[in-house]
């Protein structure tokens, strides 16, 4: 079965969880109307459906052969590309001022959502380049703006990021590449950096790599890292001298090339201020975390796609209603388990990818400073909750699509063990989750003391309180199981914040894990609640759209199946941290 985009459940998700209605009712996004927002999502799923889906299966068999520096893209890859770069997908969020059309980014997380349902490989070369993007424009100079941003916002030419070493993975402090200055603003580069992602490829005329490396005389540690444009061809149209020196052979994405790269002395161009590289290149980071996050709801949506259909279709067994023959294993209260499972952990993590996205936009694009600070606050927040819950929920969805799949789903015949193959990295790069957890536990939690995440609680309690107010009978236990799960993380965020508050950093550090994962249940329970209601509201109205009952009974069963293990997660920040006392003991049994 080939990927269908669920454009109607996008939408819905867009207006009515994560805002988009509210804020083109603002004035927020210009001349941006409903009409609009459903003839891209439509136009989107369709390119995606018949266009990139197809090249899935080819990808992962395929792979990405590289022969004298040279890598070749699967079968399908290029005029794909082309004909998505020539449709202006690329474009999308882009700055006006550099041909992009300035659309929400809220807009465009849907768009990534499908490209990466449809093609993971495929979709992650412009997930960099988008974040390339964004990096150029805030921190580049006008030269460098002007020169690269046109093509980059087009897709003509696509970015990279270079930060990981052989001797330097998450700890950049021990970085080796060096930039030596030449004396006419330009830079030589040289070193080796290692997992760089669509690092070299046939698609485009040029690559443009964002690379961090050392001043001669830089400070020690981080702070001396500065971040540098080093592109594959030079303005004179000649090669610059760097190489793909090898590719890896990976667990997945294997449509997309993971590269060795190699700097010999490359000419490069400064990027923001000198020793100031993380900076500039975090901007690029947090637009990519977004992204994998996304990569992760994408992932659990076409594994589950995928379920559904073999769970109809197979039969096994008879049902205990069943009165003769086998019956569709679907018709099993065990199979029905796991495919709402992998339904609600998907809605879950698309509302949360989708409310940091609006988020972001709200960031950039609020009428008032005030309001933009507030934003930029919420997203700062969420954003290691999308990443790393979202990507968690695409490992486990994917599994559980190979579970109703039997014996089948561990063959790669009906492509279900693909999908888990591919959704393994998007937990480790960007950012490992357990490094989210820690930036969410130490870095976000203590924002204006605590206040930005009360306020998150607060919104959480309200939509509680909505479905207490206007939920019906449909709802069953939402109300109480939702708020039992708020108020869980309440007193986890609490209990961390005052082990931050009273320098006992390792015992909030112990729990980070689990308190990200009790944040998602929370959030992703109260984005299927919201989308509940709406569509409550819009059934006492008269509409008769049978995705509405099925919105109120998925976020039932989120509430009354998997929020309930709020408590224990509570308990395990809250009182699981003996194990810095004991862990080494129990490590050498």
């Amino acid at each position: 079965m080939t990927y269908r985009a669920p454009v109607a459940e996008m939408a819905f998700t867009l207006r009515h969880v994560a805002g988009l209605d509210r804020a083109i009712a603002e004035g927020m996004h210009g001349d941006l109307s409903d009409d609009l927002v459903d003839t891209i999502l439509d136009e989107a799923g369709r390119f995606a459906n018949d266009v990139v889906a197809p090249l899935n299966a080819v990808g992962d068999r395929a792979g990405t052969p590289l022969k004298d520096g040279v890598v070749t893209m699967p079968p399908g890859y290029r005029e794909a590309y082309r004909a998505w770069t020539e449709g202006g997908w690329n474009a999308l969020p882009g700055p006006v001022e550099y041909g992009g059309q300035g659309l929400p980014i809220l807009l465009n997380a849907a768009c990534i959502e499908m490209w990466n349902s449809a093609a993971m490989a495929f979709g992650l070369g412009p997930l960099l380049t988008a974040g390339g993007v964004e990096a150029l424009s805030r921190h580049g100079s006008e030269e460098l703006r002007s020169r690269y941003l046109e093509k980059l916002v087009s897709g003509e030419w696509t970015a990279t990021m270079n930060l990981t070493e052989p001797q330097a993975g998450s700890d950049l402090s021990v970085m080796r590449t060096r930039a030596e200055p030449v004396g006419d603003g330009s830079y030589r580069i040289s070193g080796e950096k290692i997992y760089i992602t669509w690092g070299e490829h046939n698609l485009t005329d040029n690559i443009v790599h964002l690379v961090l490396a050392r001043l001669p005389d830089a400070p020690a540690g981080t702070r001396g890292i500065s971040l540098f444009l080093v592109p594959k061809v030079l303005p004179d149209g000649t090669r610059n001298t760097l190489k793909c020196a090898g590719i890896e052979h990976k667990l997945g994405i294997h449509g997309s090339p993971t590269c060795t790269m190699v700097y010999d002395g490359a000419a490069g161009w400064l990027v923001g201020e000198p020793n100031r590289g993380l900076a500039c290149m975090f901007t690029m980071m947090n637009n990519a975390r977004l992204g994998v996050g996304l990569q992760g709801v994408a992932i659990a949506e076409r594994a589950y796609q995928q379920a559904l259909s073999y769970a109809r279709d197979r039969r096994q067994g008879r049902a205990s209603a069943a009165v003769e023959g086998a019956s569709a294993i679907i018709e099993h209260p065990d199979v029905q388990r796991m495919l709402l499972t992998m339904k609600a952990l998907t809605g879950a993590s698309r509302g949360i990818c989708y409310l940091t996205a609006e988020a972001i936009d709200r960031a950039h694009r609020a009428p008032d400073e005030a309001a933009r600070k507030v934003a930029q606050a919420r997203a700062s927040l969420l954003t290691p909750v999308a990443k790393a819950f979202s990507t968690d929920i695409g490992i486990e969805v994917a599994s559980l699509g190979i579970q109703v799949h039997g014996g089948m789903g561990f063959v790669e015949e009906t492509g279900a063990a693909q999908h888990l193959r591919d959704a393994r990295i998007a937990a480790i790069y960007e950012g490992t989750n357990g490094i989210q957890a820690i930036d969410l536990v130490t870095r976000k939690l203590p924002i204006d003391g605590g206040t930005v995440v009360r306020g998150q609680i607060g919104a959480m309690r309200l939509v509680a309180e909505r479905v207490l107010k206007e939920g019906g009978p449909a709802f069953g236990h939402t109300a109480p199981r939702l708020r039992e799960t708020i108020e869980a993380l309440d007193r986890a965020t609490s209990y961390q914040l005052k082990a931050l508050g009273s320098n006992r950093p390792d015992e909030a550090l112990a729990g980070a894990t689990p308190y990200l994962r009790l944040f998602g249940l929370a959030q992703g329970g109260t984005c299927l609640a919201q989308a509940a209601l709406a569509a409550s509201a819009a059934m006492k109205e008269g509409a008769t759209d049978p995705a509405h009952p099925a919105r109120i009974a998925l976020a039932r069963f989120f509430a009354e199946n998997l929020a309930t293990a709020a408590r224990g997660l509570e308990e395990t920040v809250t009182g699981g941290g003996g194990f810095l006392q004991d862990g080494a003991l129990a490590l050498a049994g």
